[in-house]
């Protein structure tokens, strides 16, 4: 029996590469009802909420600019926004493991963190770029609504720009945290559940303690450093500089990634 022999270009054809992973996990992406309809809620909240706050602000303002902070009233929106990223993150993994693709998924590419790596990337640079245009509009509609009192400030104001831009990245890493929970538990209810606890339940009941241990532990919580870098309410009482605060929240995000990296590679699908 003769060997079948294949032309060298043909191999290379069907070979598997993380650029073709990449292409094939953003033409997924793209392809889901449910991405659209959560990016938009996530956009919609981001705005919206921001607005809310800023015409509010806005109206019951009678006391002076004191204790106003124009940038982060008009980014409040950011605090919600996280929880539709974040629900984003986890479905885009666990979402496959419900319905069985993933199997399909592994089969073409056996390595397995390609298509983990894929993921993180597809999800970080659409993230990104809707949050970042969502954040741009927050701020410039915020100080619109903020104007009619003088309480406005602009683009140029000090940290400003870096507020802007930090709550689109805020809400990037905190949804790539989703995405890694996802693969983590691969049970959609198990991961969102545990990322709302992380970012939602976990701070406040940590600030019922007693100050000698809440004072010590609140700053550090992955919630409460980053919201510093776009200035959240936590950051108000946050001894984190900005970027040392998102520094730790990426580190807890390469943790989680790193688990399900390792889960991924260890366990069955």
């Amino acid at each position: 029996m003769s060997a079948v022999s294949i032309p060298a270009g043909r191999v290379s054809a069907l070979k598997v590469t993380q650029r073709r992973v990449l292409q094939s996990e953003l033409t997924k992406f793209r392809s889901l009802r449910s991405t659209t309809y959560t990016m938009a809620a996530a956009v919609v909240l981001m705005i919206g909420i921001g607005a809310l706050f800023s015409a509010v602000t806005a109206s019951q303002y009678k006391m002076g600019p004191a204790g106003i902070n124009a940038v982060s009233t008009s980014l409040t929106g950011t605090v919600f926004a996280v929880v539709a990223f974040g629900v984003l993150g986890v479905l885009m993994v666990s979402g496959e493991y419900t319905t069985g693709m993933i199997r399909a998924s592994l089969t073409a590419v056996p390595r397995r963190l390609p298509v983990l790596w894929a993921k993180l990337a597809v999800f970080a640079g659409t993230t990104f770029a809707a949050s970042l245009a969502a954040s741009f509009t927050s701020f410039f509609l915020g100080q619109a609504l903020l104007s009619g009192h003088h309480l406005n400030v602009g683009i140029t104001a000090p940290g400003a720009l870096r507020s802007v831009i930090g709550a689109a990245l805020y809400v990037t890493v905190a949804g790539l945290t989703g995405v890694a929970m996802g693969a983590l538990f691969r049970n959609t209810a198990a991961a969102i559940a545990t990322f709302a606890g992380v970012f939602f339940v976990i701070p406040p009941l940590v600030g019922l303690l007693p100050a000698s241990i809440s004072n010590h532990v609140a700053p550090y919580l992955p919630s409460n450093a980053g919201e510093v870098l776009w200035g959240g309410a936590s950051s108000l009482q946050n001894p984190l500089s900005p970027w040392t605060g998102f520094a730790l929240l990426c580190g807890y995000a390469v943790v989680i990634v790193g688990a399900a990296a390792w889960r991924l590679r260890r366990a069955d699908a």
